[in-house]
């Protein structure tokens, strides 16, 4: 199985390094995927070729629509068009922030309430053409931090399936090298970003979150543990 990343920020780079999967990026190969014109060339790979997409605009609360838009949707929907013509499988890297203001333990046959951010509307919406547009698709629900935690200050009143990216990759990678398709949501035990903080930094201040972040990104793993069994 040829695997593909695209990005190399903290998920992308943290792929790469636990499996040395080829990967593409704008610093490294000038690769934009706002530019449909890469559609046209099998750069990517042909068919059977998993493309694992890294790439988003992730400054959740900024107010700047044009570019969540732009490489959020307009990216994905590039890619898609990608896999179609090439025979391609996309994995796509979600958020657990499309949960922000649903139930607590969504599953992911809940109903994600819009979080009232371009982030996770965007990223939503890219979540609903992938599963329009392409039926063998993975769609991962996540969110990962650097470690060791690196603020000074951490939220003692958020919580949720968050943890590191090393955790988190590795979980990533067990769901595509066991050929899964659909939507998973991908996290470990609940916790408090605090808490999480904890692990990796000593001295860490408690604080309480910001007014306009969610209290609750929790999500049901139940899906994840039972493939993860499954395929000890």
């Amino acid at each position: 199985m040829k695997v593909v990343i695209l990005g190399d920020g903290l998920l992308g780079k943290e792929l790469h390094t636990q499996t040395g999967w080829e990967y593409f990026s704008r610093k490294k190969d000038n690769f934009d995927i706002t530019d449909k014109s890469f559609i046209k060339s099998p750069i990517l790979g042909l068919s059977g070729t998993t493309i694992v997409n890294c790439i988003a605009h992730t400054d959740t609360y900024s107010d700047d629509r044009t570019t969540h838009w732009n490489v959020n949707v307009v990216g994905t929907k590039n890619l898609l068009s990608y896999c179609e013509q090439w025979g391609c499988k996309l994995v796509h890297i979600s958020t657990d922030y499309i949960y922000s203001n649903s139930k607590p333990n969504a599953t992911e046959d809940d109903v994600p309430v819009h979080c009232e951010n371009w982030y996770g509307y965007t990223k939503l919406v890219a979540d609903a053409l992938v599963q329009l547009d392409n039926p063998n698709h993975l769609i991962i629900r996540e969110t990962h931090k650097p470690a060791p935690f690196p603020y000074e200050q951490a939220w003692v009143d958020q919580i949720g399936n968050f943890d590191y990216v090393d955790k988190i990759s590795s979980l990533i990678i067990s769901l595509i090298e066991n050929r899964c398709t659909g939507v998973y949501n991908v996290g470990t035990e609940t916790k408090s970003i605090y808490d999480l903080a904890k692990q990796t930094k000593e001295q860490v201040e408690p604080i309480n979150r910001p007014h306009h972040t969610p209290s609750n990104t929790t999500m049901n793993l139940n899906k994840l543990k039972e493939i993860l069994k499954t395929n000890e």
